[in-house]
This record gives structure tokens, sequence and C-alpha cells, in this order.
């Protein structure tokens, strides 16, 4: 491998993002285990590992990052920060046309910039090898539980960005203690939902079968992990098929009314497709069997598979209500016959010390070999968007996104 000078720039996002792609230790194993690589971090007054910590293990912390080969960021970068000829790696939110991220690529292509996102790193199978989601499931799970004490002035949950990390919000756990014999639904199989699971087994809420949650009482607080087939059947009768559902979503209805009526609060984790039915109406949401009166939306996607979601909400103020009988937003908590609805978009974002461990355990193990070494798999090529000043044959598809 020939020398590689591997760059950690600042985030110019606003609102700024406290994430890292590689804590000081991270950085130091990634220079342990490539040799040939060289590990600079751009000075940052906001990130969550301060300078000092990459200073105290000997990485060099300085203002000019020019002098990297590869930059490594986590959100999308500014324009007017981009360092044209290099190699950059972060997440650019274009590969779905984001009409917001239409100057970053044109300025990418522009500036002869190649961009590999991270969004797009996957294994053979097509499965994401980096990603976040853990820490989303976490935070949004830990946030519906906040919500939930909130609305029935239960409990009092120390906001989750507010912490220090994940053992400091887990001191928080034993408030839930608190809980009436409600029923959780959590949506989803993925490193969402696991990670949202997890925080529900740790407050020491009991997982129960669907059947059982559907059919029996409790006397004490149960959760449920619902998958697609738990709540989706194709609209003409054949049987499930989840590789089917998966290739066409439009072709199935959602069975999720039947979960209405036992349901107190709703974990939505599962990712959703446009063309997928969504789990309710606005007009389920007056029926006199809906019971869901608190959702934590950790998808987070606007009007998407839970209509109550009709805009996003911040780490700062995460909360708002959604007033079933005349479909407007109020403020949260503000009636017992609202819904109340979090949807932060930026979950991790909570808890970026405990997130950037992940985040970088995963890169070390799963990008870097490809990047670094040898990329027979084709892992890092096929994340490639752009190179040279051109999209690469793989997303030609984005040059009428990007035409003047």
């Amino acid at each position: 491998m020939h020398p590689v000078t591997l760059g950690l720039i600042r985030e110019g996002k606003t609102p700024p993002d406290k994430r890292v792609p590689l804590t000081p230790k991270k950085c130091v194993e990634a220079q342990t285990t490539f040799p040939n690589l060289t590990v600079v971090v751009q000075e940052s007054p906001i990130r969550s590992y301060a300078d000092q910590e990459y200073r105290d293990l000997g990485i060099d912390v300085r203002a000019d990052m020019s002098g990297c080969d590869i930059l490594l960021g986590v959100k999308e970068v500014p324009v007017d920060q981009l360092i044209p000829n290099k190699t950059y790696m972060f997440f650019s939110h274009t590969v779905k046309k984001q009409p917001a991220n239409r100057k970053l690529l044109r300025a990418v292509l522009e500036k002869n910039i190649t961009l590999i996102d991270y969004e797009m790193l996957t294994n053979a199978d097509g499965e994401r090898i980096v990603a976040f989601g853990r820490y989303a499931g976490i935070v949004g799970a830990y946030n519906g539980l906040l919500a939930y004490g909130r609305k029935h002035d239960l409990y009092r949950l120390k906001p989750a960005y507010q912490c220090v990390d994940m053992d400091d919000m887990q001191e928080e756990f034993f408030k839930v203690r608190a809980l009436p014999p409600i029923k959780i639904a959590v949506t989803g199989s993925g490193r969402v939902a696991q990670g949202a699971l997890e925080v529900l087994d740790r407050m020491g809420i009991r997982k129960v079968s669907v059947y059982d949650f559907l059919y029996l009482d409790f006397k004490e607080p149960v959760y449920a992990q619902l998958r697609s087939s738990d709540y989706n059947a194709r609209q003409d009768g054949r049987v499930w098929d989840t590789p089917d559902f998966h290739r066409h979503p439009e072709l199935y209805k959602s069975t999720f009314d039947k979960f209405l009526p036992v349901t107190d609060l709703l974990i939505a984790c599962a990712y959703w497709h446009p063309a997928a039915p969504k789990l309710f109406t606005e007009e389920d949401t007056r029926r006199a069997d809906f019971r869901i009166n608190t959702i934590a939306d950790v998808t987070c996607d606007v009007n998407g598979s839970v209509p109550t979601t009709k805009r996003s909400s911040t780490i700062q103020d995460p909360l708002f209500d959604y007033n079933p009988q005349n479909r407007e937003l109020e403020g949260a908590c503000s009636r017992p016959a609202n819904i109340t609805v979090m949807a932060v978009d930026n979950l991790p974002c909570e808890l970026p010390r405990n997130a950037s461990r992940d985040f970088g355990r995963q890169l070390l193990d799963n990008v870097f070999p490809h990047l670094l070494r040898d990329d027979a798999d084709e892992v890092i090529q096929r994340a490639t968007i752009t190179r040279n000043g051109q999209l690469t044959e793989r997303y030609q598809y984005l040059s009428d996104y990007v035409a003047d």
C-alpha cells in the first residue's frame, strides 16, 4: 500500500453535527492496522471528541486539510468548503435526487472530486456495511418512552442529548418502572429496530409474541416486534413472500388495522418505500377503537408510513401533537385525546460519542480493507458516485439531476 494521508474534516453543516467517523482510539487503531496510513484531524470546536483528546494520543490536529488524500466527514459538506481534486467520503444524500443537495453534487463534479457515499457501501448481497441505524433505534425508543411518560405525567426522563453517553442515559431507565401495563409495538427487523429492542430489553420490558400481543392482556408493560409480514398482505390474497414484497411493494396492502385497538405506544423502525402501503390512515385515527396515543417515528418519513408525521422535529424540541379531529398539529402533550409524536430526523446525534465509536468500528472492519488495500470485491467502486469530474457508470441516472 502506498502512503495515504486521511483527514477527518470539521462538520460544516448547520445545525452542527457532533459525530465523527473515527474516535481518537480508532485513529490510532487505523494507523496500527494500516502501517502506511497517516490520520490527520481538522480543528473543530463542536466535535463530541475534543481536539485535545486526539492530540493526547499523538494524532496531528490542524486547520489545513489540503495535504490529505482522502477526506472523511459525516454529513454533507458545504459547497464552499470542498477542496478540489480530492477524494471525499460522507453521507451526500444525493442518490435519490434530493433537491436540497443538487448544488452539492454539481459542485463535486465541477471541482473534480471523487465522492464515495457511505450509504452506498454494501456487501455482495447488497446489504449496507456502515450505518448509524443502531443508535437511531436506541435513541428513538428512549425518546418514545420519554414522550409516553411526559404525555401521561408518569415520569420525566432526561433528554438523551443531555446525557454524556449511553451509560449516563441508562441511569434513567429505572424511571420507566412507573409504566402501567401498556403494549408497545416495534416495527422492523434491521439495525434500527434492533437498537430499539436493546433499550426496551434493558429497561426490563418483556417481549411477547405477536399472537399474545394481539389477544392476551398483561399485568405489566410488554412489547412485540412486528415484521413486514405481520402487518402487510398481498392484495390478491397470494401467500406472503418477503423478496416479492421488497420488489413490488405496490402490490401489497396494510393489515396493521388489527394492531390499532391493542397498541398504546408505536415505535416505527421499519424502512418504508413510497410505493408501500402506509400503516394506517388519518381517518383511522378517528376510529373509536384507535388506541395508539404516542408514536416514536424513528424512520421519520414525513407524510410516509406514519401519516401523523406531518413534519420532523428537533433534538431540542422533539415532540408535537396530532389532533385527530381536525388533522392539525398542536403543542406537545396539549390534549389527552391528541396523539403525541416524536419525529426527530437526526437521532444518533443525541449520543454522538457512542454513535461515533460504533460507526468507526464498522469503518475499520468493513470499509478500510477495501479502501486502503484491495477493492477486488468492488465495495468502494459500487459506492463511488463521481470520479474525474464525471458521474460513474452506476450513477449515470443522476445526469438530469445535475444538468443545468
